[in-house]
This record gives C-alpha cells, sequence and structure tokens, in this order.
C-alpha cells in the first residue's frame, strides 16, 4: 500500500503551562528530517539538561524554525488562539490533505472541532499514535523539544 501523501502537517502540543503549533509544507519535510535526525523524546533523554542543548544548537545551527509554514508557542490559557489560527489555515487550505498530531488529552475536542469545519480531507491523530520511526513521530519531536527549551527559558 501507498503511503499518504499529506500537503501540509500540523502539530499541536502541550508542555506544563506552554501551548505550541507548527506547520510544515509537504515539500520541506525530507530537509527539515534530515536536518533532525538526532532529535528524540525529551523524557527518554538520560540528561535532559545537556539533550535541550544541544538541541538547541542544531535548531540554531540548521535554521529549523525556517522549515516551518507557521509556528508559535504561547501560554496554555492562549490555547484557542493556537485553535484559531490552525483553523483558520484549515479554512484557506480547505482543497488539501492535512495531518494534524494533537496532543492525547485535546483529541476529542480538537477533534469534534474538526468535525464542525467538515474536515473530510483531514487526518488527525492523537500524538500517542505516532509511530516510532516515521516521519510524522520525528516532525513531532521538533514541537516538543522546542516547547521543553521555552518552558525551561521561562522557568530559570
Amino acid at each position: 500500500m501507498k503511503r499518504k501523501e499529506f500537503d501540509y502537517y500540523i502539530f499541536i502540543d502541550y508542555s506544563e503551562n506552554l501551548i505550541g503549533y507548527n506547520i510544515i509544507e509537504r515539500e520541506k519535510v525530507p530537509e527539515l528530517l534530515l536536518r533532525i535526525s538526532r532529535f528524540r523524546h525529551y523524557r527518554s533523554s538520560r540528561d535532559r539538561k545537556i539533550y535541550l542543548k544541544n538541541a538547541w544548537k542544531t535548531i540554531s545551527r540548521e535554521n529549523i524554525k525556517s522549515y516551518f509554514l507557521r509556528f508559535k508557542i504561547k501560554e496554555k490559557n492562549k490555547n484557542m488562539e493556537i485553535y484559531l489560527d490552525v483553523f483558520e489555515f484549515l479554512k484557506k487550505h480547505d482543497n488539501c490533505i492535512v495531518f494534524i498530531s494533537v496532543d492525547n488529552h485535546e483529541y476529542s475536542n480538537f477533534r469534534k472541532m474538526v468535525d464542525i469545519i467538515n474536515g473530510e480531507k483531514i487526518v488527525v491523530k492523537k500524538e500517542s499514535e505516532l509511530r516510532e520511526g516515521t516521519a510524522e513521530y520525528q516532525m513531532s519531536l521538533v514541537l516538543d523539544t522546542m516547547l521543553n527549551i521555552e518552558r525551561l527559558r521561562r522557568n530559570g
């Protein structure tokens, strides 16, 4: 079976009191994956501070943010702003096939909202449904890592 090609990939994730999202165009995926091959899940890192320090160096050196069509991190209480950004994007790109990964805790609410906008071409997955080793899993680690870096930066 041929792997489904998505026009855009959207990742929405939380880290304690922060929420973030990014949008990646299909054309940028292969190049991004080459640059983030060493990223892993924050919780699986033995020395988390060193992992985040090295990840930040990679993000800066490789200009990872330039691969995102859109990117934002906000306080968790501003999650509606994030959702509105995503839904505005989905409305403008209603003829595109979109993959969305959402944090497990917000999946059911987000799924209902996507159904309202008639998301026939939108595939929504829980973060826990992403299989390790897939492009989607690897790309989700970028936002996870960036949220953890921002969380530590804000908390000192």
